[in-house]
């Protein structure tokens, strides 16, 4: 999905806050929750995120959407990551 593509999204679907994350190389984020509900678009990079018992890759053009309160764990690829996420 391209940017202007995915930036009408979020704001048809009332993503009102967005942010720009950018995450090291080869890092981690263990087990935790976020308080908002997230859906992302992938700009630089990769992303796992691990989730229910599964493990799934996102690159460059992908989306991923997490409800509020949703346990995961997230690791980073050896360039980081770097996404626009709208939280609501």
């Amino acid at each position: 999905m391209d940017r202007n593509t995915f930036e009408k999204r979020l704001r048809d679907e009332g993503f009102s806050q967005t942010v720009i994350v950018e995450r090291e190389a080869n890092g981690r984020l263990d087990l935790h929750t976020h308080p908002f509900e997230a859906l992302a678009l992938i700009l630089a990079g990769e992303i796992r995120i691990d989730v229910d018992g599964g493990s799934r890759l996102y690159r460059v053009g992908d989306v991923f959407h997490l409800v509020a309160e949703q346990p995961h764990a997230e690791s980073y690829g050896p360039e980081g990551v770097r996404y626009l996420v709208g939280r609501r």
